[in-house]
């Protein structure tokens, strides 16, 4: 794939410095520039127009959701990773809504926010291992199985594409699962983000789960 151009946003120097070691030995991941607080994130951001922040929870003067919120409105292609030392599901919804496309921990190894990053820069949606279980039992507990009149306007193929999106598989794990081309399933995910009005994954999921699809897997 092409270059993928990384800005680190954490007010943490020694951190920063260790993200960007790691990042040099990826392929295909160049780190473009760094900022230690949420308004320095938000100027650079739009000077430097990375193909992806990745954005502690907790800055100085604006905190990491404000700032990818306010990021999202003038550069909507950014993609951007929460990278942070917390779990609290507060903060996991709260990104979300602000348009983050993945919450990862500071934990994470070389491979998971390799992933992650080259994921976001693709328009998906990731989350750790640990994160997804938190928003499955999350939204577990507040909903129920979606009705024959959920999402009218979809297709019975485009809601089975819905529910497996719901449950967190990509596309080519789609494929397999319905045993479809990758290109028919990007025709049916782009024609159920259009029809749903939702601009990436991340925002499918969390409507999708809301309305009762993606429990087969639990």
């Amino acid at each position: 794939m092409e270059r993928v151009n990384v800005l680190i946003a954490d007010d943490h120097g020694f951190f920063r410095q260790g993200l960007r070691a790691l990042l040099q030995v990826i392929p295909d991941v160049e780190v473009v520039g760094e900022t230690a607080s949420g308004g320095e994130t938000i100027v650079r951001s739009l000077a430097l127009q990375p193909d992806v922040i990745l954005m502690d929870v907790h800055m100085p003067d604006i905190n990491g959701i404000d700032a990818t919120r306010r990021i999202l409105e003038s550069s909507p292609h950014i993609g951007i990773l929460m990278l942070t030392m917390f779990e609290e599901d507060d903060s996991v919804f709260a990104a979300m809504r602000a348009g983050a496309r993945g919450y990862l921990l500071k934990g994470a190894d070389r491979n998971e926010i390799g992933r992650a990053i080259k994921a976001a820069a693709s328009g998906e949606a990731i989350f750790s291992p640990a994160i997804a279980q938190r928003m499955i039992r999350y939204f577990g507990t507040m909903r129920t199985p979606p009705s024959g009149d959920t999402y009218p306007q979809l297709s019975e193929r485009e809601r089975d594409v819905l529910d497996l999106i719901a449950q967190g598989l990509n596309n080519a794990d789609i494929a397999a699962r319905l045993v479809l081309s990758q290109k028919t399933v990007r025709n049916h995910v782009s024609h159920v983000f259009a029809k749903l009005k939702v601009a990436d994954r991340a925002e499918a999921i969390v409507q999708a789960r809301n309305a009762g699809f993606g429990q087969s897997s639990e």
